[in-house]
């Protein structure tokens, strides 16, 4: 099993949308429609489209469909849907969190 690293300083861009992965690299890898992909995954096209298109996150449920349907566990779906979360997040909120002290 390939090692993981993981990024410690902040990501200058935003990290990808695991929707962007699915219809960039997995689903033209697997040959596979979008509306075949969603039969297997046991989810509405309308879903999948929703999660393609970065409209909608992939939750605890998706990232398990997700990670069996391409064999690498639901950890790094769940990963990646954090970290664009949290990217985002962090420049909503840069003014709020600068008034907050560190305590720790």
């Amino acid at each position: 099993m390939p090692q993981e690293y993981l990024v410690t300083g902040e990501p200058q861009r935003v990290p990808a949308h695991p929707g962007a992965i699915l219809r960039l690299d997995v689903l033209p890898a697997l040959g596979l429609t979008v509306s075949r992909a969603a039969r297997e995954l046991g989810v509405s096209r309308q879903t999948l489209h929703r999660i393609m298109a970065g409209t909608h996150p992939v939750t605890t449920e998706m990232a398990l469909r997700l990670g069996k349907f391409c064999g690498n566990g639901p950890e790094i779906w769940l990963r990646m849907q954090q970290a664009h979360d949290l990217w985002h997040a962090q420049r909503r909120m840069t003014k709020e969190l600068g008034k907050i002290p560190a305590r720790g």
